[in-house]
């Protein structure tokens, strides 16, 4: 009861920010320019929690994510510009493809650890990206022209949808198992669980999300190109798990939205952007080196002491 309680709270406050943001947009008062700004932080809080999932929960370093996302992309673009169909259909599918991707880059390489798999997943992706770059029937190197269809609710809901799923996979057996393959891949072996079951499960998942963002991130410009799926795409989206706190989920989408913020101001200064961004970055990670949450998610904050002893 007190955790249907809890949800049902959760709900209420996310569709009172939904209305509230959509009556700012709808009224004007919410220019082209913030509205943009919204939907990229949507898009970068997608990424993050979907990463989280990979390296936070079960603890496997990978560095290949843009390429999940470069599916998603390029799948949903094809869906709605060349074959003329939906676009919810087309995020659907995208997602899909990317998870499909990702089981079929997960099943040879989650035997891998540490090291040996960063550099795998970060070569799978290169190469998603390759023959996206080599292929004529999405453009090639000059890109593919897509459909401006994303808007608001799309990245709103794609946000509520992907917290909730990973979150309630997180607390369920099935994310316990995860958490036990990052703290003792051994022990949790000895014990029983399938650790190559749960790090391909937890991998598609991510994969899946990351599809999803790559929906609604190609049908938010004009253009996509293969040039934009490269490794340091790849490299953000770790930054955000990092930035956050390794493990937590919270974490994930407060560093993406505080990024998202610090990037999109300092598009005014090109000549510096890089450098004051990096500087933001050493500067938190020398006061905060687990993270802006560490292990913990934001609710705990909230949460007081329970009163001890037994009447």
């Amino acid at each position: 009861m007190k955790k249907s309680k809890i949800f049902w709270g959760y709900a209420v406050i996310a569709l009172v920010i939904y209305a509230v943001v959509q009556l700012l947009i709808t009224t004007e008062v919410i220019d082209l320019y913030y509205k943009n700004m919204l939907i990229t932080m949507c898009i970068n809080i997608m990424l993050a929690v979907s990463l989280h999932i990979v390296i936070g929960v079960t603890g496997q370093f990978s560095i290949g994510h843009a390429g999940f996302l470069a599916v998603g992309a390029y799948v949903s673009a094809i869906i709605t510009t060349k074959l003329m169909l939906p676009f919810p259909l087309a995020i659907l599918l995208g997602a899909v493809a990317a998870a499909v991707a990702g089981l079929i880059v997960g099943i040879p390489t989650l035997r891998l650890k540490g090291d040996y798999l960063a550099i795998a997943t970060l070569g799978f992706a290169e190469i998603i990206r390759i023959i996206f770059l080599n292929t004529d029937y999405v453009g090639g190197a000059a890109g593919m022209q897509v459909k401006y269809l994303s808007n608001w609710t799309y990245a709103f809901f794609g946000v509520v949808l992907t917290i909730l799923v990973i979150s309630n996979f997180t607390n369920s057996r099935h994310g316990r198992a995860c958490i036990s393959i990052r703290e003792d891949e051994i022990a949790a072996d000895a014990m029983g669980i399938n650790t190559t079951y749960y790090k391909v499960v937890a991998f598609a998942i991510g994969s899946f999300f990351a599809g999803l963002a790559g929906a609604i991130f190609a049908h938010n410009f004009y253009i996509i190109q293969p040039t934009t799926f490269g490794f340091l795409k790849s490299f953000d989206i770790l930054i955000y798990v990092v930035l956050g706190g390794l493990g937590s989920l919270s974490g994930s989408v407060i560093a993406a939205i505080f990024l998202t913020f610090v990037s999109t101001y300092l598009a005014n200064f090109p000549e510096t952007r890089m450098i004051i961004y990096s500087l933001v970055l050493i500067i938190v990670m020398l006061y905060r080196p687990t993270g802006l949450m560490g292990t913990k998610e934001i609710t705990q904050l909230f949460k007081f002491g329970k009163k001890g002893g037994t009447k």
